[in-house]
């Protein structure tokens, strides 16, 4: 009989709440963003919890929406990935350390270099949540005057990731023999020169750090698009998807694992986490109360503002008793935009309605006791719309260890998540295998 398949759950931790109004909740954190004792405290809650990772994403501007949302966001300031999360793994010991890093204003060596050390601080914790800025104010804080196309940012990103994974393998394992008697502390004939040279990246290496722990750190994705799934099916070992329905979750699940398996990748070793805030109380009704006070709490001002940035238009001069007018196509985020415009279209909101909802969070939601959620989590995984779920929380700490305390113990009851971790890597977490070397097999030149 096939074992029981089990889920796997991330914390999304940038901002460590999705939720617009999340700050101004009772007993919330208003700092937590930017407060590094009380990021520690939650990292190791989640790790009590027994999460496979804790997931930061990043942003290389400030979110492009008017001044007037832009002042109620507690996203406006926020640690750096790459130094909060080597942080992280001094006061925690087994959970993942996944980190966002722009394909589109980054240089490669530069990414490789810092995973490859997170993963060696962090004994084999680390992930790489590969993305394209979608973000045009972000252009201008690189020298440029004008945002990269969609089109030629998937491009770039793939070709940076060949680049990335290549310069991972510059060091065979077994390269670093340290042999104190001779002298000789390597092997240079198990080092690889990439010498790369391609229509965007021009990279010789090696790399200067020795090969990551994991082989590679854990390639998480996080794109909707046609080009977004493509690049997913063919580098992502974790997806993080977009919530919505449960139907449409299981046809995004099919078609990235149908696209991987087509390209000759075994579909199990993409592991697929849609993101979902969970609000959690001893009621449904109680939970519901929650999520409507939360709303309350988010200014029209920074609702369409939300709406503004989700669309790559701004909405501030629709009508908002209106329905959504027609959106021009812009270099901003395809798939934020479908979402946004699909929303209204689905329920008929008007401007306000829809702004209102997304500028709280209009992604998937469980709201309820522990034992709804499970059922719903349990649902969705045994419906293959999922493998897991990035949770996102109301507010912390409160809405944190809610999550923790209550709807951890039972899922393990229903024998759906783990009691124990049973390895130390964020491979191992997932289930996912070590890579070999592309340039070196266990012994000898490849």
């Amino acid at each position: 009989m096939a074992a029981r398949r089990q889920l796997h759950l991330g914390a999304f931790m940038r901002p460590v709440s999705i939720h617009t109004g999340a700050w101004r909740y009772p007993g919330a954190w208003p700092d937590a963003n930017f407060n590094f004792p009380r990021l520690a405290r939650l990292a190791q809650k989640l790790e009590a919890g027994k999460f496979d990772a804790f997931f930061m994403a990043d942003h290389l501007a400030l979110l492009n929406m008017p001044i007037e949302a832009l002042r109620r966001s507690h996203t406006v300031t926020s640690f750096d990935p790459m130094t909060l999360l080597p942080a992280l793994a001094a006061v925690t010991e087994r959970i993942g350390l996944i980190a966002t890093a722009s394909t589109t204003y980054n240089d490669a060596y530069h990414v490789a270099r810092k995973f490859a050390s997170l993963d060696h601080i962090s004994n084999g914790r680390a992930g790489w949540n590969l993305v394209t800025t979608a973000n045009p104010d972000a252009a201008q804080n690189f020298g440029h005057d004008e945002h990269m196309a969609h089109g030629e940012r998937y491009k770039r990103a793939r070709e940076f990731y060949d680049v990335v994974t290549g310069l991972w393998d510059s060091f065979a394992d077994d390269a670093f023999i340290r042999d104190v008697q001779s002298g000789i502390f390597w092997d240079p004939a198990r080092m690889h020169v990439l010498n790369h040279k391609g229509a965007e990246l021009s990279v010789r290496g090696p790399l200067n750090v020795a090969r990551p722990v994991q082989g590679w750190p854990v390639i998480v994705q996080a794109g909707a698009s046609d080009a977004g799934r493509q690049i997913a099916a063919e580098t992502a070992e974790m997806v993080f998807a977009a919530g919505g329905v449960i139907g449409e979750a299981q046809a995004f699940y099919a078609d990235v694992k149908g696209r991987a398996e087509a390209i000759g990748r075994n579909p199990d070793r993409i592991k697929i986490l849609p993101g979902c805030l969970v609000v959690v109380g001893a009621t449904v009704a109680e939970a519901q109360a929650k999520r409507a006070h939360l709303d309350s709490l988010v200014h029209y001002e920074s609702a369409i503002g939300s709406l503004s940035s989700m669309l790559g238009v701004n909405a501030s001069g629709f009508d908002p008793d209106a329905p959504l007018p027609e959106i021009p196509e812009t270099e901003s985020s395809k798939s934020g935009r479908e979402r946004a415009i699909k929303l209204g279209e689905r329920e008929k909101l008007t401007v306000r309605q829809l702004a209102q909802r997304l500028g709280g969070y209009g992604g998937a939601a469980l709201v309820g006791t522990p034992r709804t959620i499970a059922d719903d989590m349990q649902a969705w995984l045994e419906g293959r719309a999922c493998d897991g779920f990035n949770v996102m929380f109301p507010y912390v700490p409160g809405g944190l260890d809610d999550f923790v305390e209550q709807v951890v113990p039972e899922l393990q009851a229903r024998g759906l998540f783990r009691r124990e971790y049973e390895g130390t890597t964020l491979r191992e977490h997932l289930g996912l295998p070590r890579p070999e070397n592309q340039f070196f097999r266990a012994a000898g030149v490849g």
